[in-house]
């Protein structure tokens, strides 16, 4: 499970959540009474923090979705969310095409049934004209960049919008 404040403000990085670590504190109560009265008072505050969206909680399946969606996004290294050790590491994702429009440029557009829109930035033609519900796939290339196939056509370099 992991936990991230949202505060608006620009803080310095913090071992944990202010609110977290409150919680945590309460373990070194000897007196139960008192401890379990320091459980309570930290616990609703993580609560309403969550609730009001100064924290969020996930597991690690949503980490797991948070990752797959942000695929192809320059995004600052974010060890304490995703990771240090990059295990997770996603190099590919699989998915449907729910569109594809050509642009002036005669380059492609490309809608995915995950939300996901992607653009052509290279100027390779595409053999088979992409439909909707083709297989896609995207994985990084060198250099940052990435492929896509989509159905049975050969790669294209694209880029997240």
């Amino acid at each position: 499970m992991a936990v991230a404040s949202l505060s608006g403000q620009a803080a310095p990085p913090q071992e944990r959540a202010e609110t977290l670590s409150r919680l945590t504190a309460c373990r070194a109560i000897a007196d139960s009474a008192a401890r379990l009265s320091c459980y309570d008072t930290a616990v609703s505050a993580l609560d309403s923090a969550e609730r009001q969206g100064e924290v969020v909680v996930m597991d690690r399946a949503q980490l797991g979705e948070a990752r797959r969606q942000l695929f192809g996004f320059e995004m600052p290294t974010l060890p304490r969310l995703f990771g240090a050790d990059g295990a997770a590491q996603i190099d590919s994702i699989e998915t449907t095409l729910q569109s594809a429009t050509q642009n002036a440029d005669n380059r492609w557009v490309f809608r995915l049934a995950d939300g996901g829109v992607w653009r052509q930035i290279d100027s390779d033609p595409l053999r088979i004209r992409p439909r909707q519900g083709d297989a896609v796939r995207v994985r990084k290339a060198s250099l940052g960049s990435f492929l896509m196939t989509v159905g049975g056509s050969r790669a294209v370099r694209v880029r997240r919008q």
